[in-house]
């Protein structure tokens, strides 16, 4: 990289800072899964989702949007999409399907391959994370992503919640609400969907062979979309 590139990528990271609010950075979240405990590479941490439960409902569109202070307007602030409902129908027979769509959490991450300041990154655990005070909001993630499942901040945001750092003219994606399960709970959409949905979505250890979700993947068969991309994404689906 020569003196020119760095100058202006440092000058956009801070001026990427400067424009955040206050809140825990997303690369200290990276490094610990508590203040104490280190992400551990043993664990790998992901989603299966039965579409054959999933309705019409938005339960887990909208948890997601209020955990992590994207509905701080009337319509979701800056149009993120951390979480989305997807209609699929086949053209042939008519058969329609909804699933939810969210970052997939690969394996091995496009996004991550393209950012050209490290601000894409994956923890130990699986779960692939943006830091916004390295962002320099190029977008070169948004294209590699073969979800479209990150968002740019085009707009000032407000309302902002200390766990969740958000800023203009970044990237954001879903973070698995990786200051919930550093502490120990599930991700919201998943809570959601149990209380108010039904019952769709399972999180856990993908590496754990005593948890529900291993066992479940283990005896049950799963799809990843896209698996032709061989991403090995941390989102699995059933009934697909």
């Amino acid at each position: 990289m020569n003196p020119d590139r760095r100058q202006v990528l440092a000058w956009g990271a801070a001026a990427t800072a400067a424009a955040l609010a206050p809140g825990l950075r997303l690369v200290e979240l990276a490094q610990a899964r508590s203040p104490q405990e280190a992400a551990s590479k043993l664990q790998r941490w992901g989603l299966l989702i039965d579409i054959t439960k999933c309705g019409e409902c938005d339960a887990c569109v909208t948890a997601c949007h209020e955990e992590n202070g994207i509905t701080s307007n009337a319509r979701p602030a800056t149009d993120a999409q951390w979480i989305r409902k997807v209609s699929l129908r086949d053209t042939r027979t008519g058969y329609a399907q909804t699933l939810p769509l969210m970052c997939q959490h690969c394996e091995h991450p496009p996004c991550v391959d393209v950012c050209p300041t490290g601000a894409s990154f994956k923890r130990a655990d699986g779960i692939v994370l943006v830091d916004k005070h390295t962002c320099i909001g190029c977008r070169y993630c948004v294209m590699a992503c073969p979800y479209a499942a990150r968002s740019f901040v085009h707009e000032t945001v407000s309302g902002q919640k200390a766990d969740v750092p958000r800023g203009k003219g970044t990237v954001e994606a879903c973070t698995l609400c990786v200051h919930r399960v550093d502490r120990g709970a599930t991700p919201a959409c998943v809570e959601a969907c149990g209380r108010d949905g039904g019952g769709a979505m399972a999180f856990g250890d993908l590496n754990d062979a005593s948890s529900a979700i291993h066992r479940r993947l283990k005896s049950e068969p799963s799809s990843q979309i896209r698996a032709d991309l061989a991403l090995n994404t941390g989102v699995r689906y059933q009934g697909l």
